[in-house]
């Protein structure tokens, strides 16, 4: 039986964020590797990725041969992509070793039963964006898209990207955080077998016990926040953590 906690994380969005935030994530992993029973990335790990049969973005390497360290140390890793990075597939399934998943999925967590979304497109309403959201991950589009040399993919994601400069108070303006907690809400009375949703996408870190026992997470962001979620192995409550940069 596993002794170690359980790690969530999303949004970190490498690449639209200080070289310091990527070498806290990285010592981050270290950590993932020492003392975690596994780990979850819960969308948005990179501002923006998109897989080409024979290339990958070069400024990305030092975290991807980190998350294969933690993967040969033993650790298992399952990424769900977020709205940034649900292009994901073959190179980290194959080369780095990464469980790449479709959200909204239910996994067995620390031996909890979870409902697991990045938080873009669930609930009701905000119907444009939903379809937006499945025009960018049609097959078609995919296609489209890797006709283009990887230099235009890459201006052209950073020109549509409004992650420089994104604020918490931006995200509560847009009411997004409080409808992705209600959408969890709902999940939690809906499915009385889940103990836990989590999701991320707003950038808000949140820990709500919505009945005893059962929770619902926002593991937050690591552009102003650096938080994460930790599953005890021993079936206490989660715990809402934060990174400092300088640890």
């Amino acid at each position: 039986m596993p002794t170690k906690p359980f790690l969530i994380v999303s949004d970190i969005h490498l690449g639209a964020v200080p070289r310091s935030t990527e070498r806290a994530f990285r010592d981050f992993l270290a950590l993932a590797k020492e003392t975690a029973s596994g780990l979850l990335i819960n969308g948005d790990l990179f501002d923006f990725w998109f897989e080409y049969r024979t290339v990958i973005p070069r400024e990305h390497y030092r975290v991807l041969a980190s998350l294969a360290e933690v993967v040969e140390a033993g650790v298992p890793i399952s990424f769900v992509g977020g709205n940034h990075d649900a292009w994901g597939g073959a190179f980290l399934r194959d080369e780095v070793g990464i469980d790449v998943l479709d959200g909204p999925v239910k996994l067995h967590l620390a031996g909890r039963r979870a409902l697991v979304a990045h938080g873009d497109g669930v609930g009701t309403g905000d119907r444009g964006y939903k379809l937006f959201r499945r025009i960018l991950r049609n097959r078609l589009t995919s296609f489209a898209f890797r006709q283009l040399h990887p230099d235009w993919g890459s201006r052209i994601a950073s020109v549509v990207s409004t992650t420089k400069g994104k604020t918490g108070k931006y995200v509560e303006e847009e009411g997004r955080a409080a409808f992705v907690r209600q959408w969890a809400v709902e999940q939690l009375r809906s499915d009385p077998t889940l103990d836990l949703v989590t999701a991320g996408h707003v950038h808000a870190p949140t820990l709500v016990e919505v009945s005893p026992g059962r929770y619902y997470a926002n593991t937050g962001d690591w552009i102003n926040h650096h938080t994460y979620l930790s599953l005890p192995a021993d079936g206490s409550p989660p715990q809402l953590k934060r990174w400092t940069l300088d640890a």
